[in-house]
């Protein structure tokens, strides 16, 4: 990459606006239902047939002939013969005619000749006895088919009747391009029949952290190591943000194993996130490593000052085997896969993923918003050491019921504890150096 930028300090706006422009949403694929779980559709999706198809019940109960209940109390019951029997799923239905019921179980289409369902509730469910109370019609005996059955209360037309269509009609719009899929909209798309769906796919995100000092979790802790946090931080922060995650053990500090590592992850990478080795030390793997590609940056931002943003060159992909990851056959024409480079001190690779990472991903999804919602807040603390000419990102609890956001933990760009506290970020501008307690302060939501 260009090494005349290496003096240069960027805003953090600069840094944001030149990621964000030379990325464009994925190309938009056909998946099944589950699969699409997560994705944004890309078609607008119309009823083909209303919804429910038919008339049917929503109680277990008798379906009658309004008529036939007029007048029914407790003192002076309608009683009606009990002609069959309707299931959920009933092709054949008898016809009720006057003077005649049909038992009915919820979700069974309503037979010829009724217009309403008495709740079996409402009925001494065909005992000859006293109003049932509680008893579901599919667990009373079949004996009363053929018998009697008598009605203590009236219903009138449609009554605990779900109407053909009262959910959508036939040639609505069922859902509009745009939509982000969850289980309601799966539920829908089921519902009028869609087996695929098109959509742009959930951007697949590898994450790779850096450092020979790392450990796994569940490891014991050597001298001078520690435990591996940013990978789980960061592939946790990229599926919440709607990517489909990966995460790579810690590499250890060696560029060509760096390397190596990063080209063997592209096969199913549409974005590659790394942290550490982004700054002046001796060990800076990802700079020695990716320096011909990848752009190192000094933003003017606390935490967060060394960034890294490029392209890494893929060239003919092959077919992802069918581990989970997408399989359709990809262009064989040679791809550059985008990578950002974060710092590797947790609060600064967490930051620095709020503020650049997650609206790539964004991005890439074809969804808004982009953006976490940024509110004003009252700052309950006094904030006395923001550097000037830097942008400050510091943690904070924001309560939405008072407007108030108090800050959390120090400045410090190793405190997981207060990051993991925090529910906010509190924005310190780049001209401000300090801010005084009852000052209104920009604030991010984390959550």
């Amino acid at each position: 990459m260009s090494s005349g930028t290496a003096d240069r300090v960027w805003s953090v706006s600069e840094h944001l606006d030149n990621i964000l422009r030379q990325l464009k949403p994925l190309e938009p694929i056909e998946l099944q239902l589950l699969d699409a779980q997560g994705c944004v559709l890309v078609e607008d999706v119309m009823v083909p047939v209303a919804l429910p198809p038919f008339e049917n019940s929503s109680m277990d109960g008798y379906a009658v002939r309004t008529t036939d209940t007029q007048g029914a109390d407790a003192s002076h019951p309608a009683v009606l013969t009990v002609i069959g029997d309707v299931a959920a799923g009933s092709g054949e239905l008898p016809t009720v005619g006057p003077g005649q019921t049909a038992r009915i179980m919820t979700g069974a289409p309503l037979p010829p000749g009724a217009e309403a369902v008495v709740p079996v509730e409402w009925t001494d469910g065909g005992t000859g006895g006293a109003p049932v109370v509680g008893m579901p019609a599919a667990s009373r005996s079949p004996d009363a088919v053929g018998g009697e059955v008598r009605v203590y209360r009236p219903v009138g037309r449609g009554d605990h009747v779900r109407a053909r269509g009262s959910d959508v009609a036939a040639g609505e719009l069922a859902l509009s391009a745009g939509t982000v899929l969850g289980p309601p909209q799966i539920a829908l798309l089921a519902a009028v029949g869609r087996a695929t769906v098109r959509v742009r796919p959930r951007p697949r995100v590898v994450v790779v952290s850096t450092g020979s000092e790392l450990v796994p979790p569940g490891e014991e802790l050597g001298p001078g190591r520690i435990h591996d946090s940013n990978s789980y931080m960061l592939t946790a922060a990229a599926r919440e943000a709607g990517a489909q995650s990966y995460r790579v053990g810690a590499v250890a500090d060696d560029a060509e194993t760096f390397r190596a590592t990063v080209e063997d992850q592209l096969i199913r990478a549409d974005l590659v996130v790394t942290s550490g080795g982004v700054s002046v030390g001796a060990y800076d793997v990802v700079k020695e490593a990716l320096g011909e590609e990848i752009d190192f940056r000094k933003l003017a931002m606390q935490p967060g000052k060394p960034q890294g943003f490029g392209f890494i060159d893929v060239g003919a992909r092959a077919e992802a085997e069918d581990d989970g990851e997408r399989t359709e056959a990809a262009p064989p024409e040679p791809e550059r896969t985008p990578l950002i480079a974060l710092p590797g001190n947790p609060v600064s690779a967490y930051v620095s993923f709020e503020v650049f990472v997650r609206p790539a991903i964004r991005t890439l999804m074809g969804v808004e918003p982009v953006f976490r919602t940024t509110v004003r807040a009252v700052c309950e603390g006094e904030l006395t050491s923001s550097p000037k000419g830097r942008r400050q990102f510091l943690r904070g609890r924001h309560d939405p019921s008072s407007g108030r956001v108090t800050p959390v933990g120090g400045a410090g760009s190793h405190l997981v504890k207060a990051l993991a506290h925090a529910n906010a970020l509190i924005v310190v501008p780049e001209d401000t150096t300090e801010v005084a307690a009852g000052s209104e302060v920009d604030v991010v939501l984390l959550d």
